[in-house]
């Protein structure tokens, strides 16, 4: 099924490419189609053209969006390469307009057909307008042959088939547009958890960090503290220890007076 869908997209974005760029042009959807960053001179390559010719295509096709490109400078040759990808859900979106468009011309062609009548010349199989056949007299303005009512059961049932192929066709691109858009969407609110996630994380780790600083900070002064007492202490026992030895001077000088 996936191989049937993808083979129906190349298809229609061929025709489509050809209705931008020109005749000959729609071979370069199959080139790119489901590939990224596709080298210019394979594509050159593969379509038999010169590197300008597929430029300008290129070009015209990216003037509305339905490629894109990025370019390397050849360390070799020193000159810059571009590569190409094409963006599909753009050229969907572009094909889904012209299939609509379709859909709006083969309808006025219906109503035109259900609603007037059509003349025939058999001998130049030349159809005309009632407005036309009146003009000169319901007669051939080729070959002076008395113009013929035409039936216009087949076209309005050909008209009909057409609409439904269409229609058919713009369905198909419609649910490949919305799979895409689902896909990016699925895609985005991915990313957004796994930013989430790591704004979390991130929150996790600075208050983790944060806690360590603070219980540094803690501990410092805590030794800063006890630094300090240690340092208080010893100065007030030095003090003690040095009257004591004064007091021992002072008993052994009285002593000796004696």
């Amino acid at each position: 099924m996936k191989l049937f869908l993808d083979y129906m997209q190349v298809k229609l974005l061929h025709d489509l490419v050809e209705e931008l760029a020109g005749v000959n042009t729609g071979r370069i959807v199959e080139i790119l189609f489901g590939k990224k960053d596709v080298n210019e001179f394979l594509i050159a390559k593969r379509m038999e053209l010169t590197i300008n010719q597929v430029r300008n295509i290129l070009y015209k096709l990216s003037a509305d969006g339905l490629v894109s490109f990025i370019r390397k400078k050849d360390k070799r040759k020193g000159w810059y390469i571009y590569y190409w990808t094409l963006k599909t859900e753009k050229c969907l979106v572009k094909l889904e307009s012209s299939l609509m468009q379709k859909i709006e011309e083969l309808k006025k062609v219906l109503d035109n057909r259900e609603e007037k009548r059509f003349y025939v010349c058999k001998s130049c199989a030349i159809e005309v307008n009632e407005e036309k056949a009146l003009e000169h007299g319901f007669s051939c303005e080729e070959c002076a042959e008395v113009y013929e009512l035409a039936d216009n059961s087949g076209p309005i049932r050909d008209t009909k088939t057409m609409i439904a192929r269409v229609e058919k066709n713009l369905k198909l691109i419609r649910n490949e547009i919305e799979t895409i858009r689902e896909k990016t969407r699925r895609k985005m609110v991915k990313d957004e958890k796994k930013i989430v996630k790591a704004e979390k994380e991130r929150k996790s780790l600075m208050k983790a960090v944060r806690a360590v600083a603070r219980s540094k900070i803690a501990s410092e002064k805590s030794k800063s503290s006890t630094r300090k007492k240690t340092k208080k202490e010893t100065k007030k026992n030095s003090k003690k220890i040095k009257k004591v030895g004064l007091t021992g001077k002072l008993i052994r000088k009285f002593k000796r007076k004696k």
